[in-house]
């Protein structure tokens, strides 16, 4: 009996798959197949194997050293694996013990930047053939299940923003790189972050001009993207410096967390190829920059129907457009039931009542915490607004009352690129689930989301610490996403905060830490 089938996945599907891509590779001429795995900071792992080893992997799996769970930013493992006790909470990952990585066979893709290159995705299991619980895809399915079980799925929709710069010529990878990121005498953990150079000056928002001045990297962006065949749909100049935006179809949750995992990872090796950076890091480390954020549209459908539960029907409470007269109701538009149906009103609810803990999963850097700033479309309150950008959640369905609109949709944003997608989403999954179980019920739209000093504008936690505090006790999200990851998520983090708070020059741990690693 092989890995697979110790495991239980081995279905006569699955071997139709292994089968069908058997045949794929020998037909296309690839030479090596990378098994990729998400770790917790969202990042790909993975070994490449060759060809002959790949085909035989997807049943035998692949060993992975088990300290790669327990790596913070910088690589540092924050467990003391080596001493007794060490890992007593965290039972199979003793003394750097092996895990094993089995691939999805239906997730190969041939990678448009790399020569004679494959790619599968994976997730780690022990070697007793038992899934590894704390693999953050496997958050997100756990979540997904308990969605489901209450008839609902997930729909999402991605707006990602991010930075382009173009690499110093003299520090490329071609190069001596005296001096820079790759001189062996300043090797250091982390290293040097790049020189860099602006692909656009930004402050012309949507400009066709800076547009046509970024077309290269821009174009390798879209070849990529497309060539891996993820949902974009657009790409844009957002307002900062060397600032761009990526849009993504709506999509099931686990395709949109997939997409993202993927995206930053193959647009960071492809444009790294042609001399650019990206970076996913929300303020790369200028004075005068823009911050990014990861605006998560979400909806939620119903699973006997297909519809939109969000979806206000003609037989809700029938609001008229001014909230007045008619007859009708005495809705305003203030009221999250003008746009919302009753299941979206508690899912939004759901999401205002967790959002402090909810900050330490869609905000996992100390870095992401400085986009918090008034009028930078970027929230600071936990609010929610009509089709209003400095609320955190913006409610988006017919501006007029109206019935039937099936794009109806709660954006959250509050997330930053660099955020793990898998406990991103879990993270809304399990608010907005508390918020239907309880029936929550909403507070009043917010027209003035920046405004200070007022009882009824609770503020965002200010620092990652605080949102771990904040996570660690909240009752729902910790037991939708279980007591032992979170201990396992908020002990790594901490640690990571442990380092910075020992830095002595504090901006350029962050450009260590961050820019050109994420």
């Amino acid at each position: 009996m092989n890995f697979a089938e110790r495991c239980g996945v081995q279905t006569p599907e699955r071997l139709a798959a292994i089968d069908q891509l058997s045949h794929l590779i020998g037909a296309s001429g690839v030479q090596q197949v990378r098994f990729s795995w998400c770790d917790l900071h969202g990042m790909l792992r993975g070994k490449t194997l060759m060809v002959n080893a790949a085909i035989s992997a997807l049943n035998a799996g692949v060993g992975m050293v088990s300290t790669l769970m327990l790596k913070d930013t910088s690589d540092r493992t924050a467990y003391p694996v080596f001493e007794a006790g060490g890992t007593a909470d965290l039972p199979g990952f003793e003394a750097a013990s092996n895990l094993l990585l089995l691939a999805d066979p239906k997730s190969y893709r041939q990678l448009p930047w790399a020569s004679q290159t494959g790619w599968v995705q994976c997730q780690p299991w022990f070697q007793n053939a038992t899934p590894v619980g704390l693999d953050t895809r496997r958050v997100l399915q756990k979540a997904l299940h308990a969605l489901q079980s209450r008839g609902f799925g997930l729909r999402c929709g991605l707006e990602i923003e991010f930075h382009i710069y173009r690499l110093r010529p003299e520090l490329d990878a071609s190069q001596t790189g005296i001096g820079g990121p790759l001189d062996p005498n300043l090797a250091a953990w982390p290293g040097l972050a790049p020189a860099v150079s602006m692909v656009h000056p930004g402050y012309q928002l949507l400009s066709e001009n800076l547009g046509d001045q970024c077309e290269e990297p821009l174009a390798i962006v879209r070849d990529t993207a497309l060539a891996l065949g993820l949902p974009l749909l657009s790409l844009e100049i957002e307002l900062g410096p060397s600032q761009v935006e990526a849009v993504f179809d709506v999509t099931d949750a686990l395709v949109a967390a997939d997409s993202m995992v993927l995206f930053r990872s193959a647009v960071t090796q492809a444009l790294r190829r042609a001399g650019y950076l990206a970076t996913f890091m929300c303020r790369p480390p200028f004075e005068q920059i823009m911050s990014s954020g990861w605006h998560l549209h979400q909806s939620l459908v119903d699973l006997a129907t297909g519809r939109n539960a969000f979806m206000r029907d003609a037989a809700d409470l029938g609001a008229s457009p001014t909230g007045a007269g008619h007859g009708h109701s005495t809705l305003s538009r203030s009221d999250a039931q003008f746009t919302l149906s009753e299941v979206g009103e508690h899912y939004l609810a759901g999401l205002l009542a967790h959002a402090p803990g909810m900050a330490a999963l869609a905000v996992p850097t100390i870095n992401g915490f400085e986009r918090f700033r008034p009028n930078a479309l970027a929230p600071q309150a936990i609010v929610w607004g009509l089709d209003n950008r400095g609320a955190m959640l913006r409610v988006i369905g017919n501006a007029f009352g109206q019935t039937g609109d099936p794009a109806t949709r709660i954006e959250n944003r509050i997330g930053e690129p660099a955020a793990n997608p898998y406990l991103y989403i879990a993270s809304q999954i399990y608010a907005g689930l508390d918020g239907l179980q309880r029936q929550l019920k909403a507070p009043q739209a917010s027209a003035a989301p920046y405004e200070q000093g007022s009882a009824n504008l609770p503020q965002l936690p200010s620092a990652l610490g605080d949102a771990l505090n904040a996570l660690k006790q909240d009752t729902a999200l910790v037991q939708g996403m279980g007591i032992e990851f979170v201990n396992y998520y908020t002990h790594v983090k901490s640690f990571e905060i442990k380092r910075w708070q020992a830095a002595s020059d504090k901006p350029e741990w962050q450009r260590r830490e961050y820019f050109g690693r994420i």
